[in-house]
């Protein structure tokens, strides 16, 4: 299944007005697992940063609700948000610009090429490395990016059934992912290669996650996938399965998983 399409019908809806835009963004945060457990380590990180300039690169902005809730987190962080989508950076400029926040820029950008020297205090990649084949190269311009001390947080799918593969023959949900998920010994090794000097790696997707993501993503895309009627079918069916959901999420954020589909994965320079 193609993800971009059905986003650039979700953009074309919730791009209509700021409000409709944050309303996006706050049904993202509650039913994306992966949105649980990335606020969770930006929540880490801040302690004791919010009162204090930070320069912070969402490599990969995608939607740009990561960078949209970092913004709101402290005034004093300066952001720098890139993707090679041109009609996203477009929308988010707009949209952060309408609301007053002058301390983000979005900005088209190539994570294979992009490198900016000692700049950077945090670098989040969520959902990226999945979709980039030369993933060695972007590891090495984020370390060369990252000032000394500064910390990379990624979030990309496992080897242990990411992307919705559990055998050999099988193909990934996501037909525009390019390796389904990753070794956690794999990108540990990978980024150790590329300079970092402490590289951290745990499992999310744990079985709670599986099922809430199967509740709150995957039907719902299969389903929208097979006709747009279904964006008046959605609210009945998140009625019935949001509080699962949300259930199934506290459990998989607060608990250790031995195996998991997901991965999130620090790394310091």
């Amino acid at each position: 299944m193609q993800y971009d399409p059905i986003k650039r019908v979700l953009g074309d809806v919730f791009n209509k007005t700021p409000f409709l835009r944050r309303i996006f963004y706050n049904l993202l945060d509650l039913l994306l697992l992966r949105t649980w457990h990335v606020h969770k380590e930006l929540r880490d990180w801040a302690t004791n940063r919010k009162n204090k300039e930070q320069y912070i690169l969402d490599a990969g902005s995608g939607f740009g609700q990561y960078t949209y809730y970092m913004s709101g987190m402290s005034s004093k962080w300066s952001i720098l948000a890139v993707d090679v989508k041109e009609e996203q950076i477009s929308d988010s400029n707009c949209f952060i610009r309408a609301i007053g926040r002058h301390n983000v820029l979005f900005k088209i950008g190539d994570l294979v090429k992009y490198k900016e020297p000692n700049s950077y205090d945090l670098i989040l990649s969520v959902d990226v490395m999945e979709h980039i084949l030369e993933d060695v190269e972007v590891f090495k311009n984020f370390q060369a990016s990252l000032r000394s001390g500064g910390m990379l947080v990624i979030s990309t799918p496992s080897d242990q059934g990411g992307s919705d593969v559990h055998g050999d023959h099988e193909t990934s949900f996501i037909e525009e992912h390019v390796r389904d998920g990753y070794n956690i010994k794999e990108i540990q090794d990978k980024l150790k290669l590329a300079g970092f000097r402490r590289v951290e790696a745990r499992y999310s997707y744990g079985k709670p996650g599986q099922i809430s993501w199967r509740l709150s993503m995957k039907y719902p895309m299969l389903m929208l996938n097979t006709s747009k009627i279904f964006f008046l079918i959605l609210p009945f069916y998140y009625i019935l399965t949001f509080p699962v959901s949300m259930v199934l999420n506290w459990m998989d954020v607060n608990g250790k998983h031995a195996s998991g589909t997901g991965l999130i994965v620090k790394a310091w320079k």
